[in-house]
């Protein structure tokens, strides 16, 4: 295949809309681990790989412009999950691929997005941890996800797994590494996580 996705071609998508619930509704976007808001973290991990950043949020949109991010918000209203933020993103999206991450990761393997990139599919390709599937740990042919993730979210599928059944993407396994997810106050201790996401 000869459009696979290159840096200068794709856009980070980070996902910081979810609720938190199982944190007290905290901003999962920014907590900070070494002083440094998981947001900015990944904007700064993934600098190198990605002409452009965006972040799919739905409070305190402000806040991300003044750290010099650009911050779209969820268009549709129903409770969908992740599907809305990837709706957001796909639609503010001026690339042709788009990679998408979670803000709540706790980390990625060293090479994602270049094995991500050199294993895509038409559409695509998602990664696999030793967890299992990690289908928002993504990258997107824009184009094709458009239309698919809006007729998802009119059939009212919100399971992202479908959504990339219905695409041509390929599983990339990452074995011996664990992604993890900062979804409850022992994974922010064990990630070393600080557990208020207020400004310093």
């Amino acid at each position: 295949m000869t459009d696979l996705p290159s840096p200068a071609d794709t856009t980070l998508g980070l996902l910081a809309g979810g609720r938190a619930t199982r944190l007290g509704g905290l901003d999962k976007a920014w907590l900070q681990r070494d002083g440094v808001p998981q947001v900015l973290r990944w904007r700064e991990r993934f600098a190198r790989d990605v002409a452009a950043t965006l972040v799919s949020a739905n409070r305190d949109l402000p806040r991300y412009r003044a750290a010099g991010l650009d911050v779209v918000e969820d268009a549709r209203a129903a409770d969908i999950g992740p599907l809305a933020g990837l709706s957001a993103l796909a639609g503010a999206c001026r690339t042709r691929w788009l990679l998408t991450v979670p803000v709540d990761l706790v980390d990625v393997d060293g090479q994602l997005v270049q094995a991500l990139a050199r294993e895509s599919a038409g559409d695509g390709a998602f990664a696999c941890d030793d967890d299992g599937m990690q289908p928002l740990v993504a990258v997107w042919r824009v184009a094709a996800l458009r239309p698919a993730v809006a007729a998802a979210i009119d059939r009212g599928d919100g399971a992202v797994h479908a959504l990339q059944g219905q695409l041509d993407m390929a599983a990339v396994h990452f074995r011996g590494i664990r992604f993890g997810n900062l979804n409850s106050p022992g994974d922010l201790a064990a990630a070393g996580v600080q557990s208020t996401s207020n400004p310093p």
